[in-house]
């Protein structure tokens, strides 16, 4: 499903006589996620990866940890469209506090946190991600928009809380891999190049290279195509990846990063101040405006290998 769409427009310049021309824009509608048949939200975003998408939702939602969870992931096709705008989530051995995951409005493509009713409940605990308790197949390309998940074995710990990462479980790395990040995120962003509407969230491995990059009109809907992403193969919790986001960090972005397990989370513009308290308490590196040869490290820069001073 194309990510952009092509309009026609009327182009302006002052002194000069209007024109008719042609303009590619970022694609932008409705998608409903039901869960076992019942609605559970409605979010605006690009289409594409909505599989990706409603499985990450629902890893950020604190409802599944691996692939295990879910037994199916169906799209239900509409007049005119073959692959429609409700998605449809058959779980496994996943329990569902329903009254937590309900949003009672529909979440706007730049809120990912629309629709929840309480403080409390936008404050998430999540059960502890085991990539040695989860084993499954490696979805194939011609696998996405099939729904099906094969799996073999999951377990889940529940007596811990994912809400928190140890900086020593990662290696220190250099700041100038972080720094060569950017550059390998705007070559890998196709539709952004054809519209300069769209976000994007990047995954890269702990030596720098691209694992799956995403984009959408909703940042928090990139970053929740890119854990779907990792669920499906198998590849949580990340705790040897970084996170790069083309925009700027909110609360929200820094929660999602967490609820994959994810230790370094860097933009290219800035966090709030609610992302750096948060970073700072579970143990996340928070890296800003990232550009060129020159970063803000925010919190827990024991990640990094800074060089010694002459």
């Amino acid at each position: 499903m194309s990510e952009s769409s092509t309009i026609e427009l009327t182009h302006l310049q002052l002194g000069h006589p209007a024109e008719k021309r042609q303009d590619v824009v970022a694609r932008e509608e409705p998608l409903e996620i039901r869960v076992e048949g019942r609605s559970v939200a409605v979010v605006m975003r690009t289409p594409g990866h909505d599989e990706e998408l409603v499985a990450g939702f629902l890893v950020t939602e604190g409802v599944i940890t691996c692939a295990r969870d879910v037994l199916e992931i169906s799209q239900c096709p509409s007049v005119g469209n073959k692959h429609g705008n409700i998605v449809d989530v058959l779980l496994g051995r996943a329990v569902v506090n329903w009254e937590s995951l309900t949003r009672h409005v529909f979440s706007a493509s730049s809120c990912g946190l629309c629709g929840k009713t309480s403080i409390e409940s936008v404050f998430q605990k999540f059960p502890t991600l085991n990539q040695n308790q989860c084993s499954v197949r490696s979805p194939q390309p011609s696998d996405e928009g099939a729904g099906s998940l094969p799996t073999e074995n999951c377990a889940l710990n529940t007596e811990h809380s994912s809400s928190s990462l140890t900086p020593s479980s990662f290696p220190p790395i250099s700041p100038d891999l972080i720094a060569s990040l950017p550059a390998k995120l705007r070559a890998a962003q196709e539709t952004f190049s054809k519209t300069g509407g769209l976000h994007a969230s990047a995954l890269f491995d702990a030596q720098g290279e691209l694992i799956v990059i995403r984009e959408d009109v909703g940042r928090h809907n990139a970053l929740d195509k890119v854990l779907g992403y990792a669920l499906q193969r198998n590849l949580l919790p990340l705790s040897q990846h970084i996170l790069l986001v083309s925009g700027r960090v909110s609360f929200e972005i820094i929660q999602k990063a967490l609820a994959g397990g994810i230790p370094i989370v860097a933009a290219i513009s800035a966090p709030s101040s609610l992302a750096v308290d948060f970073a700072q308490d579970s143990g996340q590196t928070l890296i800003g405006f990232l550009r060129g040869e020159t970063m803000n490290v925010y919190t827990h820069p024991e990640r990094l290998h800074f060089p010694t001073p002459a």
